[in-house]
């Protein structure tokens, strides 16, 4: 809880700015220029990395490699405060998503909302598995570097395969488990994050301060 505690502290400053962000885009998605259900989620990753710069300034992690279960429980920390911060940020997302699809149309799509929310969620969470045991391993400055070269590899990837792959197998797969889609996200979700927690544990374990 204290680790929990000291990452909320850290990230205090930046509530205020996520508010405001709040309005802004709850703006927006009432003048219809946008789909505030992409972007909030994504933001509350970026406040917590903004963390390891934090920790990286404070010299925290000598100070918490001395603790007992330190280097353990710090991970821990900040993997259960990310998520926490995208949990509570996509709940008040999705109410605002209610509320603008309410006064543009009359009408509130709930299913559509939600899916689209848990498709963010899943997007988030999945960013947070790469990014964390990057951090980690090579520390936030470089880290930064990593983490352009993949998100700019995967985009690159992403639009040789939509523009030149034959997706035709992917849609019937799709299609094959629309049923369990929702499932297969949420177990998905659980083993990437578990496994990418892991991964981050053992490296910390071995870094010295």
């Amino acid at each position: 809880m204290g680790f929990i505690k000291k990452d909320l502290a850290m990230i205090k400053s930046n509530f205020k700015l996520l508010g405001i962000l709040l309005v802004v885009y709850t703006i927006m998605g009432l003048l219809g220029q946008m789909d505030i259900s992409f972007i909030l989620p994504f933001i509350s990753v970026m406040i917590m990395i903004s963390t390891f710069s934090y920790d990286n300034y404070n010299k925290w992690d000598a100070y918490a490699a001395c603790l007992p279960n330190g280097r353990k429980n710090s991970v821990r920390a900040k993997y259960i405060t990310t998520i926490l911060m995208i949990m509570v940020v996509a709940i008040i997302t999705i109410i605002l998503s209610f509320i603008i699809s309410y006064v543009n149309t009359q009408t509130i799509n709930y299913g559509q909302i939600l899916v689209s929310m848990l498709g963010t969620i899943f997007g988030t969470l999945l960013v947070l598995t790469f990014m964390y045991p990057i951090i980690y391993k090579f520390g936030i400055e470089k880290a930064r570097i990593g983490i352009f070269l993949i998100v700019f590899g995967v985009v690159i990837i992403g639009g040789f395969i939509v523009k030149y792959g034959d997706l035709s197998f992917a849609i019937k797969a799709l299609n094959f488990f629309e049923n369990y889609l929702v499932i297969i996200l949420i177990l998905l979700t659980i083993i990437m994050v578990y496994t990418s927690y892991k991964i981050s544990v053992k490296i910390y374990r071995k870094k010295e301060f």
